[in-house]
């Protein structure tokens, strides 16, 4: 019996012709081939016709389109195969043909692939042009990439025939340590794509916090505003009520007085004749009396000035805030501990968190702390232990601690 395919000895890929051997032998160096009696697999997809010969290419159809009815039509298909066949010969037309356009054009080839991802795609059953095809397009890189490739360009008309490139185009493949150095580099770009991407989502984010913060401070501006306008309101409107109830009391006591001539018998009191009252002083308006800044107000302004002084030195303002909190926590939790209240300014440990930071020692003045002995120490005398001005003391500090915007705006 003839044989149906030509089986090669060196992949295990089975071909239907000559032609398509001699492709492969050219492709792979392979040179062992033999006839075999089992037909090339051909398998037909019911709803589009499309053909295949393999199993790997029957899923890859299913995954892309859906079609799930497949006929095998292998022995309608297979041929014996014709080891006499010659290729046809050049007829003098076709060699004026070649001899003209050699001068014109480049000569074109199969393009140099990867042999042993060759090798694997025909075992899978990829028809020989087919994977040469794949790998080529897809650069050679990964036998996944290659069979993405034949997924997507399945319909192409032109999936089964070998690609032909100029002479001059056809390069090696690449080596393996080539191809792991550009997977590499592939990655690394992709790293300092997602680096950047992060820091421009950081700094929008950041943007947008600071933009709230702003519309929250303008907001209780607004609202301080409003509140002050609701009071000089009330204030009038107090003013005019008791004006009016003065107006009112001095009708009434113009009445009684008419009331009592009238029963005395007296004339009526002559409007002409009467004591001129004194003058009216003009009152001058009223000056709301400007309320001193209380210590709250000025420990805030006291860190405020400490924080923009060192903007650029968020972690060493911090640390000072939160010694400042510690000494008036000790002091507010034993007032009675001479050590907590007596501070020496030389300390090194002080000087490094606190003394050497604009604001740092008038802030613990604010809270009642003196420079005694030439200076040399910063003293809270017992009598002098306020712990309200401490409690108020810790508060703005946590306040200042907790908000990321204070001092910034």
């Amino acid at each position: 019996m003839a044989g149906l395919s030509l089986l090669c000895g060196d992949c295990g890929a089975h071909l239907k012709s000559v032609e398509e051997a001699q492709q492969h032998a050219e492709l792979t160096s392979h040179s062992n081939f033999s006839e075999s009696t089992e037909a090339v697999l051909t398998l037909v997809c019911s709803t589009c016709g499309k053909p295949c010969r393999s199993q790997t290419e029957v899923d890859l159809h299913k995954k892309r389109t859906g079609h799930e009815d497949f006929i095998d039509k292998t022995l309608e298909e297979a041929k014996p195969i014709d080891l006499e066949s010659k290729p046809k010969p050049e007829t003098d037309v076709d060699m004026e043909a070649v001899g003209e356009g050699s001068s014109s054009s480049q000569e074109m080839v199969i393009p140099e692939v990867n042999k042993d991802m060759l090798s694997e795609l025909e075992a899978m059953g990829f028809p020989t042009p087919r994977a040469t095809r794949a790998l080529h397009f897809s650069g050679n890189s990964t036998i996944e990439g290659a069979i993405n490739w034949v997924a997507e360009h399945e319909n192409d008309p032109d999936i089964d025939e070998m690609p032909m490139v100029p002479k001059s185009e056809s390069k090696p493949s690449l080596t393996p340590e080539e191809m792991k150095f550009k997977a590499q580099e592939l990655r690394e770009r992709a790293r300092k794509k997602k680096e950047e991407e992060e820091k421009r989502m950081e700094r929008e984010r950041e943007k947008e916090r600071i933009r709230i913060g702003k519309e929250l401070l303008e907001a209780k501006r607004i609202e301080e505003e409003n509140a002050r306008k609701r009071i000089l309101e009330l204030r009038r409107l107090e003013k005019e009520e008791e004006k009016r109830a003065r107006e009112k009391i001095r009708q009434k006591l113009e009445e009684d007085k008419a009331e009592r001539r009238r029963k005395l018998g007296l004339p009526p009191e002559d409007p002409t004749t009467a004591t001129p009252s004194a003058p009216v002083e003009e009152k001058k308006p009223m000056m709301l009396p400007i309320k001193p800044a209380t210590k709250a107000e000025r420990m805030r302004d006291c860190l405020r000035s400490l924080k923009q002084h060192h903007k650029d030195e968020d972690a060493k303002v911090k640390r000072a805030f939160q010694t400042l909190l510690t000494y008036a926590g000790n002091v507010a939790k034993n007032p009675n501990e001479e050590k907590f209240r007596k501070i020496r300014l030389n300390n090194p440990s002080f000087q490094e968190r606190v003394g050497s930071l604009h604001g740092g020692i008038e802030f613990l003045e604010i809270c009642g702390f003196e420079k005694i002995e030439n200076g040399e120490f910063l003293f809270l005398a017992r009598e002098k232990v306020d712990l309200a001005v401490l409690s108020t003391a810790g508060s703005e500090l946590n306040s200042a601690i907790s908000n990321p915007f204070f001092g910034v705006l």
